[in-house]
C-alpha cells in the first residue's frame, strides 16, 4: 500500500455541532493527492461516531478510530498519531479554527529541514478574526497563556511562544517517535511533545497562523486548568532529568 503524504488527525469529543462540516471541509482539501484523514472519536455521548461514520463512504480517506472511553486530547491526538502512515502528519482542532488550508507553508518548512513546524498565536504575522462577543474573553486568554508560556520556558526552556496553539505538524516518522514516549493525557500534552522533541535534537519551528474564532468559548477552564497543567509541567520536567524519554533512535 502506497504512503500517505499527508495525515490530518483530529480529535473529536462530543462535537456533532461541527464535525459534519470539519470531515468535508477536511477531506476535500485532501482529496488531489494520496492522504489521509484520521478522526479519533474519544468516548464521545452524542452523535459524533455516527456523523463521521456516514460520511466515509463519501471519502474513502476517512478512517474513524473509536475509543471506548474519554481518554482527553492528549489521549486521542496519541491514538491518531500512532495510527496515522503518513510522511507528513498534522493535527488539528474539531472545529477548525485554525484553517486546514493553511496547512501549505508548514509543510513547506517541513521540505525544507524542520522536524516539527508549530503555529504560534504570538507570531507578528498570525492574524485573527474574532466575535466581538469573545473580545474579553480571548484577552483573557491570552493574559493567562503568557503567564504559563513564560513559565514553560523557565521550567523546561523550550524557548517558543506558544505550546498549546492546535496547530501542528510534524515529519510522519518523527511524529509517531515522539507520541510514542507521551505519558500524558490532557492538554499539556503540547508540552511534553515538544520537550520530547528538544530533548531528542529535533528541530522545531514556529509559523504564524490565521485564528479564525467565531464560535462557542474553549472548553478550557483558564484558571484550573493551568493549576493542574503547573503539575504537569513538574512532572515533564522529573521525566526528563530521570530519562524516562529515552533518546532519538540511530538512522
Amino acid at each position: 500500500m502506497t504512503r500517505p503524504r499527508l495525515s490530518v488527525v483530529i480529535a473529536a469529543y462530543n462535537e456533532e455541532k461541527v464535525i459534519g462540516a470539519t470531515v468535508p471541509r477536511v477531506a476535500d482539501y485532501l482529496a488531489p493527492g494520496n492522504n489521509e484523514l484520521i478522526v479519533v472519536d474519544d468516548g464521545s455521548h452524542d452523535r459524533t461516531k455516527e456523523i463521521v461514520r456516514a460520511l466515509q463512504s463519501r471519502y474513502p480517506q476517512l478512517q474513524l478510530l473509536c475509543l471506548e472511553r474519554n481518554q482527553g486530547k492528549g489521549g486521542a491526538i496519541t491514538a491518531g498519531v500512532l495510527a496515522s502512515r503518513g510522511e507528513y502528519v498534522l493535527y488539528t482542532d474539531a472545529d477548525l479554527v485554525y484553517p486546514i488550508e493553511g496547512a501549505a507553508p508548514f509543510i513547506a518548512a517541513l521540505e525544507q529541514g524542520a522536524d516539527v513546524a508549530i503555529g504560534s498565536r504570538s507570531h507578528p504575522r498570525t492574524l485573527f478574526a474574532l466575535h466581538p462577543r469573545h473580545f474579553s474573553y480571548i484577552y483573557q486568554r491570552y493574559l493567562v497563556g503568557r503567564a504559563y508560556i513564560w513559565t514553560v520556558n523557565t521550567l523546561l526552556g523550550l524557548g517558543v511562544s506558544d505550546t498549546q496553539c492546535g496547530f501542528k505538524c510534524f515529519r510522519g516518522d518523527v511524529a509517531r517517535d515522539i507520541f510514542r514516549r507521551l505519558t500524558l493525557r490532557d492538554f499539556a500534552f503540547d508540552v511534553e511533545a515538544l520537550y520530547v522533541a528538544r530533548l531528542l535534537g529535533y528541530r522545531v519551528v514556529e509559523l504564524p497562523v490565521y485564528f479564525l474564532y467565531l464560535g462557542e468559548q474553549s472548553s478550557v477552564e483558564l484558571v484550573q486548568d493551568s493549576i493542574r497543567m503547573f503539575g504537569d509541567l513538574l512532572r515533564i520536567r522529573a521525566n526528563g532529568r530521570l530519562g524516562r524519554y529515552g533518546t532519538r533512535p540511530r538512522r
